[in-house]
C-alpha cells in the first residue's frame, strides 16, 4: 500500500469500521474516512457518495434499523491497497466490501455489494463461473 506508515494495520481499521457498525456509532463510523471519501454500494440498487455529509446521509438511517444480526465477520483478508471484508448483512446474507486507505490511514473508497456479485479486485461486477 502505497504512502501509508509502514505500522499502519489495514486488517485493524477495517476491524474498527466494523465495531463502529455493530455499535451503531455514527460519530466513530465517520471519524474512520477521510473528509473526501466515497462511497460506492450495489447492495440495493446503486449507491455512489463522496464526502462526509453524503456518507452520513447514507449511514444514519442504515444503522438506526440494522438488526442486531448484521455486521456478523465472515473474514477480512488485506489487498494491495487495502482491505476486503466479508460479513453478513441486513438479511443475513454475504456482502463484500473492499476498502482503500487513504495515506493519513482514513479510509478513502469503500466498495460493496452482495458478494456473489463481486469478482477480483474489489470492483463490482459478475462472478465468474469456475472452470470445469
Amino acid at each position: 500500500m502505497p504512502n501509508l506508515p509502514e505500522d499502519f494495520d489495514q486488517i485493524a481499521a477495517v476491524v474498527d469500521w466494523l465495531d463502529a457498525c455493530r455499535k451503531r456509532d455514527l460519530a466513530a463510523l465517520l471519524d474512520l474516512y477521510a473528509d473526501d471519501a466515497s462511497l460506492e454500494c450495489v447492495c440495493d440498487g446503486v449507491a455512489l457518495l463522496q464526502g462526509r455529509a453524503a456518507l452520513e446521509a447514507y449511514w444514519q438511517p442504515r444503522l438506526d434499523t440494522f438488526p442486531p444480526s448484521a455486521f456478523g465477520l465472515e473474514e477480512i483478508s488485506p489487498t494491495a491497497d487495502g482491505a476486503v471484508l466479508d460479513y453478513s448483512g441486513v438479511d443475513g446474507e454475504p456482502v463484500r466490501i473492499s476498502f482503500s486507505f487513504a495515506p493519513d490511514g482514513k479510509i478513502l473508497q469503500t466498495i460493496c455489494g452482495p458478494s456473489v456479485a463481486i469478482s477480483g479486485y474489489g470492483r463490482i461486477g459478475p462472478r465468474t463461473p469456475a472452470g470445469p
